[in-house]
């Protein structure tokens, strides 16, 4: 992230496509905007999945009877396609800090049941309350050995499509008030630390609530008579129906880009936006695991985009320098260490992803 940051402060770039142009090749700048493209898409569907199943969960709460195909349908065509059909979405930006406070409360509401044992086997007074056998706790003996297995690459996979972010660090960059490459640093640094605590407190309370029936969406396991945690899932839920919108625009302007359109009429736009949300939705119905969406993401153009393409994008800035200095050349061999690894993981990740849907 803040060696993209780099590429645009070298070359004066204001996007990742334009950083890609500048420095790599104007005639393979759709690579980079196609992988974008491709991982908002992910992120637009992952968000459907998880609409999907806090909505069945909310209403099996509140005593109505829904399937989760039901609940999709019904949130996609009622409140989904009204506020992707908007043409300014500046009135949703404020939201995003109610998706903040969201995780925070769900942090914190994991927390109690953890250290309250309220899913502890056997005698979790909240045990008796999930209906399905797969989502209550069970706990291997392997240990912490088990992170040396093939399977950690999934979570990894997924790691990649948490902390992605990586296709707005240009405008981060741009936009950042006396935008030295200090300073970017920091807010960098600053931003994932604080990211990195909060996942890692969810992923670990989880695991350690459920151990291997973990969901993908961790919210599913705990049951739908668990008031703090349909608090949680309200949360979730207004957060990322505020929050399509700003990502789904991001899918169709990217769909735009790629099909060098440039007549964007409203009719035009209204078309692309019912038929994209309707590929989401049908890809929503038929692909139930979100942690295998998240984990194949990241694993494939997620990896491209976080480890691969900024350290070609450098390296090809550095030869372009008259007079690069040898600390600089030093930066350029130890960061392509990263596109190995990138590669590396993603070809197991998305291997063993893909092994996962059959079992």
């Amino acid at each position: 992230f803040a060696l993209i940051g780099r590429v645009c402060a070298m070359t004066g770039a204001t996007s990742y496509r334009e950083a890609w142009s500048k420095t790599v090749s104007p005639s393979t700048s759709w690579i980079p905007a196609a992988s974008c493209t491709f991982k908002t898409s992910v992120a637009v569907l992952a968000y459907s999945m998880i609409l999907a199943d806090t909505s069945s969960s909310l209403l099996t709460t509140a005593g109505v009877a829904a399937t989760r195909n039901q609940c999709l349908l019904g949130v996609t065509s009622l409140v989904l396609l009204p506020l992707c059909l908007l043409k300014n979405l500046s009135s949703l930006a404020p939201f995003s800090l109610l998706g903040s406070m969201g995780m925070v409360y769900t942090t914190i509401a994991m927390a109690i049941r953890y250290f309250g044992g309220a899913y502890k086997a056997p005698t979790g007074k909240l045990l008796s309350s999930v209906t399905q056998p797969a989502y209550l706790p069970s706990f291997g003996a392997k240990g912490a050995s088990s992170v040396f297995t093939p399977k950690a690459f999934i979570l990894i996979g997924m790691l990649s499509t948490a902390y992605m972010a990586h296709f707005n660090a240009p405008k981060f960059y741009i936009e950042l008030k006396n935008n030295t490459i200090e300073r970017y640093n920091k807010v960098v640094g600053t931003s994932f630390a604080i990211s990195i605590a909060l996942f890692a407190a969810i992923t670990a309370l989880g695991y350690l609530t459920f151990g291997g029936a973990s969901a993908g969406l961790i919210l599913n396991n705990y049951a739908n008579a668990d008031t703090l945690m349909s608090l949680s899932r309200i949360a979730v839920f207004v957060s990322i129906v505020f929050s399509y919108p700003l990502s789904f625009v991001g899918v169709r302007d990217g769909v735009l880009d790629l099909l060098n359109v440039k007549e964007r009429s409203n009719s035009v736009l209204n078309s692309l936006t019912l038929g994209l949300l309707s590929l989401v939705t049908f890809g929503a119905l038929k692909v139930k695991d979100v942690s295998f969406v998240l984990a194949f993401g990241g694993a494939t153009l997620g990896n491209a985009l976080i480890y691969v393409y900024p350290v070609l994008m450098f390296r090809a800035a550095v030869k372009k320098m008259k007079e690069p200095t040898k600390a600089i050349q030093r930066e350029v061999k130890l960061a392509m260490g990263l596109v190995v690894l990138g590669v590396g993981m993603g070809a197991t990740g998305a291997k063993m992803a893909i092994a996962s849907l059959g079992k």
